[in-house]
C-alpha cells in the first residue's frame, strides 16, 4: 500500500508520517492493503479553486475526494484509488470549532476522503451510518478520538 502525501499548505503544522499512517491504516481496514492514493493538503484559496473547478461551489470545503474508478482509467488500474484533498486551514477552523485537536480532524478528512474513493457515499441515510461507523472503527483503531461526526 502506498500513501503519496503531499502538504502544500503553510498555516497549519501537519504531523505527515503520522497522518501517512492513519491513510495506510484506512486502506487495510478497507481490504485494500495493496491499494494507493494520493493525499494533498492544501490552504483554503487553492481549496476554494478546486470546489469551484469541481463542484461549481464558491469558496473552500475540508475535503474532496476524486475516485480512479470514475475514471476512464478504474478498471485498468483498480489498486490507483485516486486523489484525496484535504483543506488544512478549513480543518483547523472544524477542530477550534468542535473543540477538538487539529490532528484528529484531519485524520476524520483523509478516512472520510479515503472511503468515497474506495464507494463510501452519505447520499442517504444508511449510507451516511455506514460511512459514520466506520470513520469511527478506523479512527479508533488508528488510536484517535473521533471528532464529532461530519456530514456533508
Amino acid at each position: 500500500m502506498a500513501i503519496s502525501l503531499r502538504n502544500r499548505q503553510k498555516r497549519v503544522p501537519v504531523e505527515t508520517r503520522w497522518l501517512r499512517r492513519v491513510g495506510e491504516r484506512a486502506l487495510s481496514a478497507v481490504a485494500r492493503p495493496t491499494a494507493e492514493c494520493s493525499v494533498l493538503l492544501v490552504d483554503d484559496s487553492a481549496m476554494a479553486e478546486l470546489n469551484h473547478a469541481y463542484r461549481g461551489v464558491t469558496g473552500p470545503t475540508d475535503v474532496l475526494a476524486f475516485p480512479m474508478a470514475e475514471g476512464r482509467r478504474g478498471s485498468v488500474w483498480p489498486d490507483l484509488l485516486g486523489d484525496v484533498v484535504i483543506s488544512a486551514e478549513t480543518a483547523a477552523r472544524q477542530a477550534r470549532v468542535r473543540k477538538a485537536d487539529v490532528r484528529g480532524e484531519l485524520a476524520l478528512l483523509l478516512v472520510h476522503g479515503i472511503l468515497h474513493l474506495v464507494g463510501y457515499d452519505h447520499g442517504t441515510a444508511e449510507g451516511w451510518r455506514r460511512m459514520r461507523e466506520k470513520q469511527r472503527v478506523i479512527l479508533k483503531a488508528c488510536g484517535v478520538c473521533p471528532p464529532t461526526a461530519r456530514k456533508g
